[in-house]
């Protein structure tokens, strides 16, 4: 699916429903937002999500309906969230919040289109087959930034240069980033001629406490 397409589906979805189901559905038809994390951290780019449809003619209230679904940083949980997005039959989903959301959206249906922002490369992933032609019902964002962590390492070493080990806190709920971020810096730092980063695993509730348990030497 190409990014341009996104827009002709959700215009054109209320007028190629049939007759039976419309008379089962909204009038208008409904996007799903799946989001990994909690609605208060994404405020500005759920402002920027509206003002990019209002945009293109569509209003959420008025042309079309936005049903919010969040993990709150509870990745078990967005399969059945996804799940429940596909059982509501909406026109397209949305991810927000990272990489977890977007594999949830994906495998929970493979004919809605999913539209997902993610910071690992898509491709190596399985979200898409390719940068230049996705495939499938996928297409979307990706920052890398995931990718800046062998640069933030040689920053940091830049600062300490005595140190020889460093730490590295993850988050083991959202498995995919952590695999992906935990080779890579690995990888950096014996590049540096560092003993490499401990690693200390924390839920995000727990984070705090998790900065404590990194071992020291």
């Amino acid at each position: 699916m190409q990014r341009r397409d996104f827009i002709t589906l959700l215009g054109g979805a209320a007028a190629i429903w049939p007759l039976e189901a419309r008379a089962q559905r909204p009038s208008m038809p409904i996007i799903g937002l799946l989001g990994a994390t909690k609605a208060q951290g994404y405020a500005a780019q759920l402002a920027a999500f509206r003002q990019g449809l209002s945009e293109a003619g569509l209003v959420e209230g008025r042309d079309v309906t936005i049903e919010y679904r969040w993990a709150d940083d509870q990745y078990d949980r967005l399969p059945a969230l996804a799940a429940d997005l596909v059982n509501r039959h909406v026109a397209v989903i949305a991810t927000i919040g990272g990489n977890a959301a977007s594999l949830a959206a994906t495998a929970a249906t493979t004919t809605i289109p999913v539209v997902f922002h993610g910071s690992l490369d898509p491709v190596q992933t399985g979200l898409v087959e390719s940068l230049n032609r996705p495939g499938g019902n996928t297409t979307g964002v990706v920052t890398l930034n995931v990718e800046t962590g062998r640069k933030r390492l040689e920053m940091l070493h830049e600062v300490v240069p005595a140190a020889t080990t460093l730490g590295l806190l993850l988050n083991p709920t959202n498995k995919i980033v952590t695999e992906v971020q935990s080779r890579d810096v690995q990888t950096a730092a014996i590049a540096l001629g560092l003993n490499g980063a401990r690693q200390a695993r924390a839920r995000p509730k727990r984070r705090a406490p998790g900065s404590r348990a990194l071992p020291r030497g």
